[in-house]
C-alpha cells in the first residue's frame, strides 16, 4: 500500500509510520523486520518472491552460523546483515531508531519519510496453547500455526509515539490504515499511549483497507486470528467491526474488495462509509490505481 502512495509522486506528501513490535534482537544485532520490509520495498530492493528480505540474496553467513551451531530459523541475508549491523552500532552509540531509520532510508534513496512508531522498546507476545510466545518465535520458527488465544506488548505502557509521528499525524490531510493485521500489526501503533488521542485530533480523512477478501487474510495470519480472538467469522466487516470498536469515532471509510461487496449495509450500519474495489494488489500496477482511488475518494470527501 505505501508503495503504491509512493508511486503517485508529487501528489503525495508520503510518511509511513513502521510498526517496531515485530522487532527482535539475534546473533547481537537489532532487527526491524517491519520498517526494513518497506524500506527494501521502497528502494526496489524487495524480494518479491518472499515478501521479505532483498532480492538477488546471498547465504554465506547463514550457511557459517550453521555449521557454528547457531539458530538459522530466522534467515537473515548477507546483504540484509549490512543493515543490522550499521542499524546496531548507530543505535549502541545512542542515536534513536527515528534518525538511524532516515540515514537508512536516505542512503537507499527512498521515496517519503519512513517512521518508526516509538523510540522506545515495545515487543508483541502471542498466547498459546503452551503459553506466552515472541512474535517471531510464532510467526516465523513455528509458522504461524499456533491458534493465538491473546496478544500483549510488552514495554508499551512506557512507551510514546514519536514527536515525528505525531508532528505527521497532525499535519496530515489523509491517514491511511494499511492492509495490515489488525492485532499484530496496526495494534502496536494505535495502542501506543497517547496515539489514540493524537489519531483522534487530527482533522485528515481516515481510510482503512482491508486485510481480508473472500474470508482470506491477504499474507498472513490476519483471518485465523480474527477467529481465534474470537470474532464470529473472518470476513471484511469482522475488521471492520473491530476498528468501530477498538477505535470508537476513528475510521471514516473503509475499502472491501468487490468480492465482500455484499457487507457494504453491514459496514454503513457500523457508521463508516465502505468503498468497494478491487484490493487485491498483485503488481505495481494495482499498487498505484488502489492509492489512486483511495486518493481520489477522500479528495471528493464523500
Amino acid at each position: 500500500m505505501a508503495h503504491g502512495f509512493a508511486q503517485l509522486g508529487e501528489e503525495v506528501d508520503l510518511t509511513i509510520v513502521g510498526n517496531t513490535g515485530d522487532d527482535l534482537e539475534l546473533h547481537g544485532l537489532h532487527i526491524s523486520p517491519d520498517l526494513d520490509t518497506v524500506m527494501y520495498t521502497l528502494a526496489g530492493l524487495a524480494n518479491p518472491d518472499t515478501g521479505w528480505g532483498v532480492r538477488d540474496e546471498t547465504w554465506s553467513t547463514r550457511t557459517m552460523l550453521d555449521r557454528y551451531g547457531e539458530h538459522t530459523w530466522f534467515a537473515l541475508g548477507d546483504r540484509d546483515l549490512a543493515t543490522h549491523i550499521v542499524r546496531t552500532a548507530r543505535l549502541r552509540a545512542g542515536t534513536r531508531l527515528t534518525d538511524v531509520t532516515t540515514a537508512l532510508c536516505e542512503a537507499l534513496a527512498i521515496p517519503g519519510r519512513l517512521l518508526p512508531m516509538s523510540d522506545d522498546e515495545v515487543r508483541t507476545k502471542v498466547l498459546a496453547a503452551d503459553g506466552w510466545l515472541d512474535f517471531q518465535e510464532y510467526f516465523v520458527r513455528r509458522g504461524h500455526r499456533d491458534p493465538v488465544l491473546d496478544v500483549r506488548f510488552s514495554g508499551l505502557a512506557s512507551a510514546r509515539p514519536t514527536p515525528e509521528v505525531a508532528a505527521a499525524v497532525a499535519a496530515a490531510e489523509l491517514v491511511v490504515v494499511a492492509p495490515s493485521n489488525p492485532f499484530v500489526s496496526v495494534a502496536p501503533i494505535a495502542r501506543l499511549p497517547g496515539m489514540l488521542e493524537t489519531l483522534l485530533a487530527s482533522k485528515a480523512t481516515f481510510v482503512g483497507v482491508s486485510p481480508i477478501v473472500g474470508g482470506r487474510a491477504l499474507r498472513g495470519p490476519a483471518a485465523d486470528m480474527l477467529e481465534s480472538l474470537g470474532a464470529a467469522e473472518a470476513s471484511a466487516a469482522a475488521v471492520a467491526r473491530h476498528y468501530a470498536t477498538e477505535y470508537p469515532g476513528l475510521i471514516d471509510s473503509f475499502v472491501i474488495d468487490d468480492s465482500d461487496g455484499g457487507a457494504s449495509e453491514e459496514i454503513a450500519a457500523m457508521g463508516i462509509k465502505p468503498l468497494v474495489r478491487s484490493i487485491v494488489m498483485k503488481s505495481e500496477l494495482d499498487r498505484r490505481r488502489l492509492a489512486q482511488e483511495i486518493l481520489d475518494f477522500a479528495a471528493a470527501g464523500v
